[in-house]
């Protein structure tokens, strides 16, 4: 890509702490996403996520170095606990927040209706895939913005972005994102806390390790074995469409959903900005400071190698992904596993 072809994309990176916040700006960062310590947002974990307080000394950082800041508010709320996620768009409104991400249809009606000059963005868990389902929260709920799901090509993504009137978002590292985006029912039937409501993906409270006398770890979610772990293996944190299971038709356990593995475009960059993607989403709320920083460092450097006619290089990239392993998923074919 060519600097004239070139239309610098924005680069929106993961704070899950007010000091990830503080290194994903300083690291190159032109936008961080954040979420309260509540059910409003999907990584609703304790140790992470942001009180008020919060939000009002990293909004005064992030601005003070030109960059922006977003709040995650993309769960749905169940029958009658509305006001929790009305609450959280007025905050967003009061601490001087740059664009709410939701995912209810409530909840963007709430915000466009009572906050007309609030900007808008589409959670990738509202799952609108296709320029109709876009143009239809871009008509009725003035979206700025739309968060595409992880299933698309490049070439599906920019014939999206010829018949939409809004920004286009898309995730270029971190998790792949199973079960429907966000939208999984699989926690919800281990434990009764659902990912879509309670923000909670194998909620911490319902996690079990038991180790035996040869230092062998059994992993449970609740009632379910989610994965055994040799004395040598490394053990991650348990979550259900990334355990090993066993069954009667295996000799050996498998991954029966998705195996660990980190979504990396590094490679597809100029690919995606030629197809109108205007911003870059890396993933991770739930990753360390150190992590954040480093990724996002890489990411900056090679946006603006690009901008400036020279070739990225991300080799180093495959250290902070989930056991040494990369993909680019389905966004250049759909035969990925």
């Amino acid at each position: 890509m060519s600097a004239t072809e070139f239309h610098r994309p924005e680069l929106v990176c993961p704070a899950g702490t007010p000091a990830a916040a503080r290194a994903a700006v300083d690291a190159g960062a032109d936008a961080v996403y954040c979420g309260l310590q509540n059910a409003t947002n999907a990584r609703n974990f304790p140790g992470l996520n942001f009180t008020e307080e919060e939000i009002a000394e990293t909004v005064d950082y992030v601005h003070g170095r030109g960059a922006k800041i977003l709040l995650a508010v993309n769960t749905f709320p169940p029958a009658g606990k509305f006001d929790l996620w009305r609450d959280a768009i007025d905050l967003a409104v009061r601490r001087g927040i740059d664009a709410v991400i939701v995912a209810d249809i409530g909840v963007a009606s709430y915000a466009s209706s009572r906050y007309p000059a609030l900007r808008v963005h589409l959670s990738v868990q509202a799952g609108a895939s296709s320029p109709e389902a876009i143009r239809f929260y871009c008509e009725e709920f003035g979206v700025k913005r739309v968060v595409l799901p992880r299933m698309l090509t490049v070439s599906e993504i920019a014939d999206i972005h010829r018949q939409i009137p809004c920004e286009i978002e898309a995730f270029v590292f971190g998790n792949i994102g199973m079960m429907a985006e966000g939208r999984c029912s699989l926690t919800n039937y281990a434990t009764g806390v659902s990912t879509n409501m309670d923000g909670i993906c194998s909620a911490a409270g319902d996690v079990h390790y038991d180790e035996d006398r040869d230092g062998n770890l059994t992993v449970r979610l609740g009632n379910f074995v989610l994965d055994r772990f040799g004395c040598n293996e490394s053990a991650g944190y348990p979550t259900i469409c990334k355990g090993r299971y066993s069954c009667a038709a295996r000799t050996e356990p498998y991954y029966a959903f998705e195996e660990p593995v980190t979504l990396n475009l590094s490679a597809l960059l100029p690919d995606l900005m030629r197809a109108g993607v205007t911003a870059l989403k890396i993933e991770g709320r739930q990753r360390s400071r150190a992590y954040v920083k480093a990724v996002v460092a890489a990411f900056r450097k090679a946006v603006d190698d690009i901008g400036s006619g020279k070739e990225a290089k991300l080799a180093d990239l495959i250290a902070l992904t989930e056991g040494y392993r990369e993909t680019e998923g389905a966004f250049r074919s759909k035969t990925w596993r």
